[in-house]
């Protein structure tokens, strides 16, 4: 009877142990949502936006047979032609990641990372710091075939009782030897708020 209990006690103890008793940190008012779900806190550029544009591009893209064979693209920033700050990078990140996903593309360092990529071949080629036979050489860097750029415009309406933000998102792929436009494709947005 004693060992059964002491067994028992035991048994109880690392169950205890094993139990998660990590105490939260932070406010009580925060809480995690759905990052899915509509988000309409403003009328300005959101993450339903992004989310929106990235994934009708992407499909869009895939779909259009364009990149058969998995080409290299080469991937500009958006260019913001509105009046807000809105983070392009994450528009075009999220449409690359996308892309990368559906295994349609491959992607050259992009015109922001470019120098990350030549810093690190110098690095390797100029330093004396690795081995040899590790180094990556330079010159075989692999050329895109392929330019993707974009803009994203708005047109912000106002009048005493009302505020509207029409959003248009346009992006092509272009052909980098020929400098043929070979996919083009917008969305457009509107969000209306009544005051």
């Amino acid at each position: 009877m004693f060992a059964r209990f002491s067994m028992l006690a035991v048994v109880a103890v690392l169950a205890s142990g094993c139990a998660n008793t990590s105490p939260v940190l932070g406010s009580k008012h925060i809480n995690y949502g759905d990052t899915k779900a509509v988000e309409t806190v403003t009328n300005e550029f959101g993450s339903t936006d992004l989310q929106m544009i990235a994934e009708s591009m992407t499909r869009s893209l895939a779909q259009s047979g364009v990149l058969r064979g998995r080409p290299v693209v080469q991937v500009y920033d958006v260019k913001n032609k509105t009046s807000e700050y809105i983070d392009t990078r994450e528009i075009t990140t999220s449409i690359k990641t996308q892309l990368m996903k559906t295994g349609t593309a491959r992607f050259a360092s992009d015109n922001t990372d470019m120098q990350s990529q030549v810093d690190q071949l110098k690095l390797q080629n100029q330093s004396g710091l690795y081995k040899k036979s590790t180094v990556s050489k330079t010159g075989n860097m692999v050329a895109a075939q392929y330019r993707l750029e974009g803009s994203i415009s708005s047109i912000v309406k106002r009048s005493s009782d009302y505020k509207d933000v029409f959003y248009k998102f346009s992006l092509q792929l272009i052909d980098v030897e020929s400098g043929v436009a070979e996919w083009m494709d917008e969305k457009e947005i509107r969000k209306t708020t009544e005051r």
